[in-house]
């Protein structure tokens, strides 16, 4: 099935049906009842409603597709089928090359050391046009170089990779540990040796402000942590567009930039008003993992679920469903694990929660639970349900109308 994203379900204005429990949850079930579980659902109206509301954080911004968060290859290319967005941003080199045979603008998201893929990518003059690798030392540039030397190989596009933490004062580091290169003149410096060293060509420039993109902003019931992490943003994204300002402006004195890339789901509207920035990645929010509800400045819709099975009563105030630990990364924490949404009114046992293979819940309505029942869970944030399932049910207007096949089910398994 092609996916029409401009045309299927529910107006993108109108999202009153995944904001009525109560009406969205039992047609999901109904729709998938003689499907067995684990059951993915994708809902089309929900999936619409957030590619489109995507676009309009973004204020104009083309959007990157940021892989790594859907894992679905048939909803990536609906993505790009639409206005607004353009190219990937994968995760692994062997995704990459893999994406790459119908995508034509795939940039890496992460260093590699991926030799046979790195052989392959340095061997192949249209996957070499095609796909950019993510740098920010001399020695990754090294470790390709010692797989296929220039002169043997094709020339490599690379990104260069901007540290977009804020060291704070007091609180220090702010953000995620990935590149090294945080002052304007470290990039320039970089920058600078790329583009003498043969073999490669210096074609964008990146920086993921991960301390705005990847923090809640409105915790459910830590109104003080909300606060402290507004008021971290509202301080850490203007120093940011300041310096990353400046080293954009430095590198693109040294090497004619493709692209300047930032962001994520959760800063589309800060990334969009820094003018140094050509384009924003993000993919979480198509899916709208539970992670994004904590979120003051936009709500996704819950486009993406799964539902297992009740398959034991250990008791009266019990029930016990099969399987649900399909948890999230970052720091272990309860807003890592999957989120009950229905039936409402279920808790995870606290000394168990999510299991590998079984999940207890009490509360009212496991009082009223019977074996064969479902209930259906929301992931966290990013590719947890596409690790798990072989395919997604794609409901509209109350039927499922089609399965999609994830990463898995096309027999693939990158990281």
């Amino acid at each position: 099935m092609t996916i029409d994203l401009h045309k299927t379900g529910t107006p993108a204005s109108d999202a009153s049906d995944w904001l009525r429990p109560e009406r969205y949850w039992p047609s999901l079930t109904a729709a998938t009842a003689h499907l067995d579980a684990p059951v993915g659902a994708l809902h089309l109206g929900a999936l619409r409603h957030n590619a489109l509301d995507m676009l309009r954080r973004a204020h104009g911004t083309p959007i990157r597709v940021a892989s790594k968060s859907l894992r679905v290859r048939g909803i990536v290319e609906a993505l790009l089928a639409m206005p607004g967005y353009h190219g990937v941003l994968a995760y692994t080199l062997a995704e990459a090359l893999w994406l790459a045979a119908t995508v034509d603008d795939v940039v890496v998201g992460y260093p590699t050391a991926e030799r046979a893929a790195i052989r392959r990518l340095a061997s192949d003059p249209e996957l070499a046009k095609r796909v950019t690798l993510m740098v920010d030392s001399p020695a990754q540039l090294d470790l390709v170089d010692a797989v296929l030397p220039p002169g043997k190989r094709e020339s490599i596009r690379v990104c260069l990779e901007l540290d977009a933490s804020w060291n704070a004062p007091v609180l220090g580091h702010l953000g995620v540990r990935r590149s090294p290169v945080h002052a304007p003149e470290d990039a320039a410096a970089l920058a600078a040796y790329i583009v003498k060293r043969p073999g490669f060509e210096l074609v964008g420039m990146m920086a993921y402000e991960a301390q705005i993109a990847g923090v809640v902003n409105q915790p459910a019931g830590r109104p003080v942590d909300g606060a402290v992490n507004r008021w971290m943003q509202s301080r850490s994204m203007p120093e940011l567009r300041e310096r990353r300002g400046r080293a954009v402006a430095a590198v693109r004195e040294i090497a004619e930039l493709e692209f300047v890339n930032g962001g994520g789901t959760g800063s589309l509207e800060a990334t969009a008003a820094d003018a140094s920035v050509t384009e924003i990645a993000a993919g979480s929010g198509i899916f709208g993992g539970h992670l994004f509800d904590g979120y003051q400045h936009f709500t996704p819709a819950p486009a993406a679920a799964w539902a297992l099975d009740v398959v034991r009563r250990p008791s009266r105030d019990h029930a016990t469903i099969l399987g649900g630990g399909w948890v999230a990364s970052g720091p272990p924490a309860g807003d890592r694990l999957p989120k009950i949404v229905w039936p409402e009114g279920l808790v995870m046992e606290s000394r168990e929660m999510a299991g590998e293979v079984q999940t207890p819940v009490s509360g009212d309505a496991a009082r009223r639970m019977k074996v064969g029942d479902r209930v259906w869970l929301r992931h966290t944030k990013s590719g947890e349900l596409a690790e798990h399932l072989n395919e997604f049910a794609l409901v509209d207007a109350g039927e499922v109308v089609d399965t999609i096949p994830t990463y898995r089910g096309e027999g693939k398994a990158f990281l």
